[in-house]
């Protein structure tokens, strides 16, 4: 098996709480914990490529993303990002990337705050990206979507089919 290449991009998942002023920043990526914590064995090559809130990335940070995607010699590849703009960085690699297997996951709460979906997500990320064939997909809730059929529900705080 070959190994997966770990694309870090920030999003709610890496975000710690300030108890002093009560907001949510980043510090330094949460993943080699979880990784560690989770007992995972698969061979990871992981890689920061930015830590920010989805609803702050621009077309130069979703480029960026897609540059280290077509840049990376694994065809398996797995992205931590912000729940909010998640489809439309999808929607950016399906257009111009081919021949590898991409799973997006995050978090509707961080790691670092109890009953976080983190961890749950980050394994359904990475058993996904071992078993699907090549194109863009969306791991979240415990679900798999294709990248054009999955939507952010607000409201419900869940992924879910456009339809």
């Amino acid at each position: 098996m070959s190994a997966i290449k770990f694309i870090i991009t920030g999003g709610t998942i890496d975000k710690i709480y300030n108890e002093l002023d009560g907001s949510l920043t980043f510090t330094e990526s949460h993943m080699p914990a979880m990784l560690d914590q989770s007992r995972c064995k698969v061979e990871i090559m992981s890689e920061t490529v930015m830590l920010k809130d989805s609803l702050e990335m621009d077309d130069n940070d979703r480029s960026l993303i897609n540059q280290h995607c077509l840049e990376s010699k694994e065809q398996m590849i797995i992205i931590s990002h912000g729940t909010d703009t998640m489809v439309e960085t999808a929607a950016v690699l399906a257009a111009n990337l081919t021949g590898k297997t991409v799973v997006l996951f995050g978090a509707m709460v961080p790691f670092t705050i109890s009953y976080s979906d983190s961890m749950f997500n980050l394994g359904c990320a990475i058993s996904a990206v071992q078993c699907l064939q090549e194109g863009i997909y969306i791991a979240m809730n415990g679900k798999l979507f294709p990248w054009d059929d999955v939507r952010k529900n607000c409201e419900e705080g869940v992924f879910q089919t456009k339809s």
